[in-house]
């Protein structure tokens, strides 16, 4: 009955169940559930939390693990996958496919870090500057002794993006050696989440228990009339969506189908919209595209275009977008302004 670890972990993270914690993930593990032990126990040790992993069986039980059921909410996003495919499709740029040199394009993917950060967490409302992000990045960002460092929302969420662009350059790596990118974010997403909100709970300014994974309630989206799938949808509909990105043949609309599916879904309470652009620029380098950054001057047409496909499915204006963009970092045009004052 269980799909993932999302559930289990709001408990555990909200009473640092660590022995309790420590049983369910050998139990899980007994019965061939790798996925959810590994999540309880990453995520406990994210939050601070020491897990020793105990099987509390015997022996193996005789158990037969049904297959994932078919959802009308999982059916809803294969309709909107197809619906949206040839679409994507006829705008895209031709794939460059995965280059030659992958020690280059990892050069190039960390080079664009202070640019992408910059924009991205613009685009969700932090105000961050160039100094802050190479602060945190050079390991000058000092939260033990800086009062500044310790309390500042943004500087946590910029140690954050830190922490998660760390782990995505890894999930590139793989996918540039020819791993399946559909699973590779499968296995891989679930950390990008921890590491990007690891320093808010670290400092107190998150509890515990936000680390836990999949969203337990209902979430909106501000200024939009698209209302996110409910907590039950989320965990059928996600797996839904991973499957589709192991499925699909083309780059272009695992880019562009992958981040817009992931918002449409929103599984997450917080953190959705830069997830999804990490998805994105993972599925770049399936095709070998490179690594885009949406501008946050850009951002009421991004925003505008996700609205229209979300609610009026109509999937061109934002593969449009996003096709502009690539075309941009295909031509060799200049990375998008970073201010570069201090903070």
């Amino acid at each position: 009955m269980i799909r993932d670890a999302s559930g289990l972990l709001a408990r555990l993270l909200q009473g640092g169940n660590t022995v309790i914690a420590g049983r369910l993930a050998g139990a899980f593990r007994n019965i061939g559930r790798d996925r959810i032990a590994n999540d309880i126990v990453k995520t406990m040790s994210a939050a601070g939390y020491e897990v020793r992993e105990n099987d509390p069986f015997t022996d193996k039980p005789s158990l037969v693990m049904r297959t994932r059921e078919t959802s009308p909410y999982a059916n809803r996003i294969r309709l909107l996958w197809q619906k949206m495919r040839e679409p994507v499709i006829e705008r895209f740029p031709k794939a460059p496919w995965l280059p030659g040199n992958i020690d280059a394009y990892m050069k190039r993917v960390n080079d664009v870090y202070v640019t992408d950060a910059y924009h991205s967490l613009s685009i969700e409302g932090y105000c961050v500057t160039r100094g802050l992000i190479e602060r945190v990045r050079s390991g000058t960002w000092n939260p033990e002794s800086d009062e500044g460092d310790r309390e500042q929302r943004s500087a946590m969420a910029a140690r954050g993006y830190w922490l998660a662009f760390q782990v995505v350059q890894i999930s590139v790596g793989s996918v540039l050696r020819g791993e399946n990118p559909g699973q590779v974010a499968d296995e891989d997403h679930g950390t990008w989440y921890r590491e990007l909100f690891a320093p808010s709970v670290t400092a107190g300014l998150l509890k515990p228990a936000d680390l836990a994974g999949y969203r337990n309630g209902q979430v909106y989206i501000r200024k939009s009339m698209h209302v996110p799938l409910n907590r039950e949808a989320v965990r059928v509909a996600i797996p839904a969506l991973f499957d589709l990105l192991r499925e699909e043949t083309h780059p272009a609309v695992r880019v562009v189908l992958g981040h817009f599916v992931f918002v449409y879904i929103h599984p997450y309470m917080d953190g959705n919209g830069r997830i999804g652009r990490y998805l994105m620029n993972v599925m770049m380098a399936s095709g070998g595209y490179p690594w885009t950054v949406v501008p946050v001057s850009d951002r009421n047409t991004y925003v505008n275009a996700l609205e229209k496909a979300s609610v009026g499915e109509n999937i061109a204006p934002f593969a449009d977008f996003l096709a502009r963009l690539v075309q941009k970092g295909l031509a060799g045009e200049p990375l998008p302004a970073v201010p570069g004052s201090s903070s």
